[in-house]
């Protein structure tokens, strides 16, 4: 990964420089919210992921083997199109496979495969028969899961926590981070429902929290990124 400042296909006019944000920002290039590392015109105010800065021109996904995918600055065609990883709809940079006609945004392309601090190991999964903490559902989108099996989070749910909570940044009005910490510990009173005792209780929320916290940072395009002040909320004692 390059640091610095780099010239950009979509913003010839201004260099963007490399730097580290902990507040939520809305990327020009895929449409999608990010926070944490960031390539950033200052003079614009113009915002990229990292992968959607210095994005590679064709990737594979071992969830999709037969599959390449190909950096589109646009999604094909005329059709809406939307990501086969987190459902949302595809409105800028996407990679797309010609040959089975998949999309990905950037960012869920550069999902990692596991999220791991130490404390929490979360792998990604294709398709998990548990369902998911967020709607209860099984299938749907790509999904993390804790190694113990007990959370399940699907990505397109932290992508409609995410919108619902953050839909200020889609009108380019700027973030709203209160707003946030009211929609995700929705989460908190769900797990709530599968314990007895105070003590499994506070410690699955605990869990689930980091969890929660490891996820949203890399949907975000961040997964390194540090988000405890958004979503401290979903971990404060009962």
């Amino acid at each position: 990964m390059k640091y610095g400042e780099i010239t950009h296909f979509c913003h010839p006019q201004h260099k963007l420089r490399f730097e580290y944000t902990e507040d939520p920002f809305k990327c020009d290039g895929c449409k999608e919210v990010g926070i944490g590392s960031r390539y950033k015109c200052s003079t614009c105010d113009f915002d990229l992921h990292k992968h959607c800065a210095l994005p590679s021109p064709s990737i594979t996904h071992p969830f999709y083997r037969k599959c390449s995918f190909q950096f589109l600055s646009r999604p094909p065609g005329d059709i809406l199109r939307f990501c086969n990883a987190c459902e949302k709809d595809v409105n800028g940079f996407v990679y797309h496979c010609k040959s089975c006609g998949f999309d990905l945004h950037p960012t869920c392309a550069n999902l990692p495969q596991v999220l791991d601090d130490g404390e929490v190991k979360l792998y990604l999964y294709r398709k998990v028969s548990s369902p998911c903490h967020k709607c209860g559902r099984k299938g749907r989108s790509w999904s993390y899961r804790s190694n113990c099996k007990k959370y399940n989070l699907h990505v397109a749910c932290v992508r409609e926590m995410l919108v619902e909570s953050w839909h200020d940044i889609y009108l380019g009005r700027g973030s709203n981070n209160k707003k946030l910490e009211t929609r995700i510990p929705s989460l908190k009173g769900t797990l709530q429902n599968h314990h007895r005792s105070k003590g499994k209780v506070k410690k699955c929320c605990e869990m689930a929290g980091l969890a929660v916290q490891f996820i949203v940072s890399a949907v975000l395009g961040d997964p390194t990124a540090i988000i405890a002040g958004v979503v401290g909320s979903l971990i404060s004692k009962s």
